[in-house]
């Protein structure tokens, strides 16, 4: 059965809709924004009909009364948890009236932190950050952060410092900076829109357990997609995630999946289904999951692991880490066995020795 289908019951969506699910989240938007018929007013509602409670803060009080919001509680209130917590009993949705600019991050950061936020989205219409180059940031953490908003010359660096204090002292773990259009990208698929600011660059390896299978076995299908990885048989499928381990961020997002496949008789094991998300391809990802798969092997008392790939910047990566070029034929049979001889023409194959480690 080829990889031609997704599970039903499984999306980009649903999977940050059910991590959302328990939690509060506090949307920060300019009064402009703030609108019934606008992408701000959509996601408000479609959090509210999946159960997920949301704290809408703008300088436009009456903006979020529109907004079909049932409690709109002034930011400075003395009485702002207790407030927000009785009106959320009754309500998916509370707006929380603040100050206008320049004071408006300001505001956002006291009202995190007076209710405990976790997770907190500013929306600004230059959306994420950008690098030297023009391409967007879509991944910083607290250090990176702290050493920007020492630097004199970093663009919108009022901003950025009431982001380092959300994150820093006010005790949000997450904050994420995007515009109104990019929200729904922002909260609900892996690429995200803008720019995600966390407390600490925390990777964990670690191998799959069946509540991440969702997750990696939609890893996979896209790797497939876009042609770096092979397409694969739902019983190949099970066995890569059997054998597949996970790097995660600050716990919780999945960051990139491979698979350790060991083959019988020959003491070797293959690196397969190696997939690493955009959002996070400069935290060394990839080093961090054929690291982990390397030490792996070694525990087992294998003695080689190899990788294949068509991509010869992927192959590069590999050689970096080690590994050798190898003839296809120096790999064990059992490798080839129904697979696609059209790709196979187009592999290049890379072996690392462990005893050589």
């Amino acid at each position: 059965m080829p990889l031609d289908a997704r599970p039903a019951a499984f999306s980009e969506k649903g999977f940050y809709l059910q991590e959302f699910r328990g939690r509060t989240l506090a949307l920060c938007a300019p009064a402009a924004d703030v609108r019934k018929d606008g992408p701000l007013g959509d996601l408000v509602r479609e959090l509210a009909s999946e159960g997920i409670r949301t704290i809408v803060i703008s300088p436009d009080g009456q903006a979020l009364r529109d907004l079909g919001l049932r409690l709109v509680v002034p930011g400075g209130s003395a009485r702002l948890a207790g407030d927000v917590w009785r009106a959320l009993r009754d309500s998916h949705a509370v707006g929380v009236e603040a100050g206008e600019e320049p004071g408006f991050a300001a505001d956002c950061r006291s009202v995190g932190a007076a209710l405990g936020i976790t997770k907190l989205v500013f929306m600004q219409p230059e959306g994420g950050l950008l690098d030297a180059r023009g391409e967007r940031e879509s991944f910083v953490d607290l250090a990176e952060l702290e050493r920007r908003v020492h630097d004199p010359t970093q663009p919108r660096g009022a901003l950025l410092r009431e982001i380092h204090a959300m994150v820093d002292e006010a005790g949000i773990a997450s904050v994420n900076l995007c515009s109104v259009e990019g929200l729904a990208d922002e909260l609900f698929t892996y690429a995200g829109s803008g720019t995600l600011f966390t407390r600490e660059r925390y990777l964990e390896v670690r191998r799959l357990g069946v509540d991440d299978y969702d997750a990696a076995h939609d890893l996979i299908a896209r790797g497939v997609e876009e042609g770096y990885l092979a397409e694969r048989s739902a019983r190949e499928i099970d066995r890569v995630l059997a054998g597949g381990f996970g790097a995660f961020v600050e716990g919780c997002h999945l960051a990139g999946i491979g698979a350790l496949l060991e083959f019988p008789g020959g003491r070797e094991a293959e690196i397969a289904s190696l997939y690493t998300l955009t959002r996070f391809l400069g935290e060394g990802v990839g080093a961090h999951l054929v690291r982990y798969a390397v030490e792996s092997a070694g525990a087992r008392r294998l003695e080689r692991v190899f990788a294949c790939t068509t991509r010869e910047r992927v192959g590069a990566f590999f050689e970096r880490h080690g590994f050798e070029p190898v003839d296809r034929s120096a790999l064990p049979a059992a490798r080839w066995k129904g697979y696609d001889a059209r790709r196979r023409a187009r592999l290049h194959c890379y072996r690392l020795d462990l005893q050589a480690e």
